[in-house]
């Protein structure tokens, strides 16, 4: 069985009550507040313009995927080849070819708790064993080699995901971190899948991504954070040699392509670094302004926030059910954030998230009601 997203039932119960004409902060979803940028919406509009938009080649037009390539010269200064790049209708759409692609029904695949609970869900829904592992200060909640050893002790580990910077801690490996954790996995034969959706939105630290130690890795990212096009529902991967026609095969029956306007958009949203960076400095104006403002309130006791654009907090000191202090908080204070038993089975229920990808008055104002509703 499926477990509900909780923090889609937030936001429906936030859309309730702002129907009912209730003023609501929505801090519950990592959606940008920005919109997609103008580069991105004049280009859409051009190719509408012509008048036709059709299917694509299955891994997406060639001159996004050529595109994509640069991106990692230019980021990373790794070079990939644009044939091992797949266009995809978002990361979510991703996973699902990664997780059909790479394994077989009752593989085992470690991921990190606190961690997004779709990968989870998405997991069990087709036939493979989420292994769930509890990270925490000791490694700076991060997933190490040590973490996989001990799960292999329990049965074999076929797969592990991770996320840096990660949902719902915004907590990043270091580079030397990460290159540990993937040698690891490529010296036992274990397929890495390096989660890197929230690249671009950094503020401590140095973000890397997987494919500088590895050919072999496998990452999945998207234009939903840094690039503020959620409801586009674009993405890519880069793949080794050896699945991209396995992906490119299941793409082709799952959905045929990635929607052909939001390839041309997204294509033009790679050239809008000064319009992004300008948002991204929104982002950093709100992390201090809650870093600073969350513990006066009460919410002192909060995980590092390198990167993305969350705060989790420990909340225990007011409530040990998230779910219901977060409907509390909804109800009576008018701030929509999502219940940490969302993202951790275990230890959730003692913590809540805040996004953090609203108007910087937005925040403020979250803070202000939040203060009233704590005293």
């Amino acid at each position: 069985m499926v477990d509900p997203f909780l923090a889609m039932e937030v936001l429906g119960e936030a859309g309730r009550l702002e129907a009912q004409g209730r003023e609501i902060i929505h801090m519950e979803v990592g959606q940008p507040g920005a919109p997609a940028p103008l580069l991105a919406r004049q280009a859409a509009i051009k190719a509408l313009e012509v008048g036709r938009i059709g299917y694509t080649e299955a891994l997406g037009l060639p001159g996004l995927r050529a595109r994509l390539a640069e991106h990692y010269k230019e980021t990373y200064n790794v070079e990939v080849p644009a044939d091992r790049i797949a266009v995809t209708a978002g990361s979510s759409a991703g996973f699902n070819l990664i997780f059909l692609a790479a394994f077989n029904p009752g593989d085992r695949i470690v991921l990190t708790s606190p961690g997004y609970p779709a990968y989870r869900n998405i997991l069990k829904a087709l036939g493979l064993v989420p292994v769930e592992i509890e990270v925490g200060v000791e490694s700076r909640w991060c997933l190490t080699p040590e973490h996989l050893e001990e799960a292999r002790k329990s049965g074999p580990v076929h797969g592990v995901l991770v996320a840096s910077p990660a949902n719902p801690t915004g907590t990043m490996m270091t580079p030397e971190a990460l290159q540990a954790l993937v040698s690891y996995c490529d010296a036992e034969d274990i397929w890495f899948v390096s989660d890197e959706i929230y690249h671009g939105l950094v503020y401590q630290g140095t973000q890397e991504t997987a494919l500088r130690t590895s050919n072999r890795a496998i990452v999945i990212n998207s234009f939903s954070k840094y690039f503020c096009m959620t409801g586009w529902r674009i993405g890519w991967m880069v793949l080794p040699d050896e699945l991209v026609r396995p992906v490119e095969k299941l793409a082709q029956s799952l959905y045929i392509s990635a929607p052909e306007l939001s390839q041309i958009a997204a294509q033009a949203a790679l050239d809008a670094t000064d319009e992004l960076e300008q948002v991204k400095a929104g982002y950093a104006r709100n992390r201090e302004l809650l870093l600073s403002g969350l513990p006066v309130i009460g919410f002192d006791r909060l995980l590092p926030v390198d990167g993305a654009f969350y705060i989790y907090a420990d909340t225990s000191r007011f409530s040990n059910d998230s779910l219901a202090f977060t409907k509390a908080m909804l109800a009576e204070a008018g701030v929509a954030a999502t219940p940490g038993a969302d993202f951790d089975q275990t230890n959730g229920d003692r913590h809540t998230r805040f996004s953090f990808a609203g108007t910087h008055e937005n925040m403020a104002l979250a803070l202000e009601n939040l203060g009233n509703w704590l005293k």
